[in-house]
């Protein structure tokens, strides 16, 4: 059985439309703590994707040692490394795409899958997101639109609904964007038996 330890629709959906079987479960951790502690330590974007979606896989993996447990998360950050959070308001958010105009940042996507409360299997992979010069007419109407569904998104986007019009060009995987490196796993998956060859 394959455990996804996320309640993220965006995950569940592109699980549900690869045809793999899964339960989902919340991985009990308090992310916010592990996310600051890090940080705090000088991790990197992408090591904290990392080292973020192994605890959530380890954790959950632990209480179902039989089971493999996928973790995921992702991480978003400058040309100069610095870390971008979610907008805890439109102001916030504002600003934050104000600053994302015309530049490029780069998104981690990271999945851990743990067995018997260890990782047997990591993959993290990269996107570059070039955001085009945006109005401040444009970034107005766009956050009265999207709000407050963008909340719940680093960087303020979503891919799949009006989020695409703030990019000029995309360098990675779709899938990548949306939270999960779902090619790599597939074919650990098949590996594994858990979907077939």
């Amino acid at each position: 059985m394959l455990i996804l330890a996320s309640q993220s629709a965006s995950r569940r959906a592109m699980l549900d439309a690869a045809g793999v079987s899964y339960l989902a479960m919340s991985a009990g951790v308090d992310e916010e703590s592990a996310k600051l502690s890090l940080r705090a330590e000088g991790t990197s974007a992408r090591n904290l994707a990392d080292a973020l979606a192994e605890l959530k896989a380890t954790r959950l993996s632990q209480r179902h040692p039989g089971d493999l447990v996928l973790g995921c998360d992702s991480t978003l950050c400058f040309e100069d490394g610095a870390m971008i959070d979610k907008a805890a308001s439109r102001e916030e958010q504002r600003e934050l795409l104000l600053r994302l105009s015309g530049q490029r940042h780069r998104l981690f996507s990271a999945a851990v899958i743990c067995e018997g409360g260890r990782p047997v299997w990591r993959h993290v992979d990269r996107a570059i997101l070039h955001v085009r010069p945006l109005s401040e007419a444009f970034i107005d109407a766009y956050i009265e639109s999207e709000w407050p569904a963008i909340g719940h998104c680093v960087g303020g986007y979503r891919l799949e609904a009006l989020g695409a019009q703030l990019f000029a060009k995309i360098e990675g995987s779709h899938f990548t964007i949306l939270g999960l490196p779902l090619i790599a796993l597939l074919d650990y998956l098949r590996s594994r038996g858990v979907v077939s060859e």
